[in-house]
């Protein structure tokens, strides 16, 4: 009881005022950032600034409220002058009216890009949060600079969160107060699936065994495999839901059991997952998937659908360990998964779910950001004492 007790004191907020910094537009895909900004939002006014974009008028900015009371910031810098050190230091000063139009004093500052460090050095937080959610530096068109940036990051952040195990086990000697977060799921969102959703228009008239992908189609993504598997097994048909982003679309396979449906919204993504026989993380193995720990893992295990992945390490491990998920990374051994998905009794699909059940039973969004919040609160704490001790020497 005692203990419970001192749990409720330390998740009690501090600070009234989160500002995180990302390189994700909010409205592109409803990820890590969105579920986290959304749930911290309850305890803090959340500001989400976006990267720039530039237009024909002066330099400012503007915001727009999401549904979850987020509060989205998009700096708009003309277009005039592109100039690097030119656009740092106008975002700058962006950043600094946002600050003193909304009169925010006490902050907390959270990053999900080493690089917004150059647009918000000048700023001081109370404290400082790096959700590295990716290894971002082996991202297509990365910067060059960005990891000597993550460097001082790591250097100025009071607490830094992990978006998988891999990406843990390769940050954890760079810094002394650092936690991992596997990927979440908001269950009862996209345990949807399970009831017989009715079937999207642009899906409905796919027939046959469908495998089903939704997320970001770009340089993490097999093309070959797909290619192949679908032309050995043309009765089976692959509908791929999402963006296609620093590809050239030219490259993606085109064949009549390939089907691209473009991006969806977050909303509709269960009625999709629901009319899979069995959803794909069809990833090539590279620098850019070695650490990356895939959100749509546990979601398409909520729906209820069998899953075929590469081997990606935070898969792996977990998942397939507990024999939850196939793994496959060439065309012989995903068609081997698929048919073994196909031949399982209704007896044997039921054990599974209720193997995915267990696992599934207190994996969730809410309860990631309880636990970050826990770790926040006694690095603010941390933080707090020292000032108090060096204003008392001073």
């Amino acid at each position: 009881m005692e203990r419970n007790q001192k749990d409720m004191e330390i998740t009690q907020v501090r600070t009234n005022t989160l500002i995180c910094f990302s390189h994700l537009r909010w409205d592109f895909v409803y990820q890590r950032p969105q579920h986290l900004m959304s749930r911290l939002n309850k305890t803090f006014q959340v500001y989400y600034v976006e990267e720039p974009i530039f237009h024909a008028g002066k330099d400012s900015y503007v915001v727009k409220n999401t549904e979850e009371g987020v509060i989205v910031v998009t700096p708009l810098l003309n277009d005039k002058d592109t100039e690097i050190s030119s656009v740092v230091f106008r975002q700058k000063l962006v950043v600094s009216n946002l600050l003193a139009q909304k009169r925010i004093e006490k902050f907390i500052a959270w990053y999900y890009t080493p690089m917004a460090l150059k647009i918000s050095s000048h700023l001081k937080p109370e404290l400082i949060v790096y959700d590295c959610m990716d290894e971002l530096s082996a991202f297509k068109f990365a910067p060059a600079e960005l990891k000597l940036i993550e460097a001082e990051l790591l250097g100025k952040a009071a607490v830094v969160f992990t978006g998988g195990q891999s990406l843990y086990k390769a940050k954890k000697l760079l810094h002394d107060n650092i936690f991992a977060f596997p990927s979440s799921i908001d269950k009862n969102h996209f345990q949807q699936a399970r009831q017989g959703l009715p079937q999207p228009a642009d899906q409905s008239g796919i027939t046959g065994k469908r495998f089903g992908f939704y997320g970001v189609i770009d340089e993490r993504f097999n093309i070959a495999l797909i290619d192949e598997v679908a032309s050995l097994r043309p009765d089976w048909q692959f509908v791929l839901v999402g963006p296609i982003v620093k590809i050239n679309p030219d490259d993606l396979p085109r064949r009549n059991n390939i089907h691209y449906l473009g991006g969806k919204s977050y909303a509709e993504l269960p009625s999709y997952l629901a009319g899979w026989d069995i959803a794909i993380i069809p990833f090539e193995k590279n620098e850019s998937t070695k650490f990356i720990s895939p959100t749509k893992t546990p979601e398409y295990l909520a729906g209820g659908k069998p899953v075929i992945s590469a081997s990606i390490t935070d898969v792996v491990t977990p998942y397939a360990d507990m024999q939850l998920v196939s793994i496959a990374d060439t065309a012989p051994e995903f068609i081997k998964c698929a048919e073994q998905e196909f031949s399982k009794t209704p007896s044997q699909y039921k054990t599974w779910l209720q193997k995915v059940d267990r696992f599934l039973e207190h994996v969730s969004w809410d309860n990631c950001v309880d636990e970050m919040m826990i770790h926040i609160n006694l690095a603010l704490d941390k933080a707090r004492h020292t000032n108090r001790t060096l204003k008392s020497v001073a």
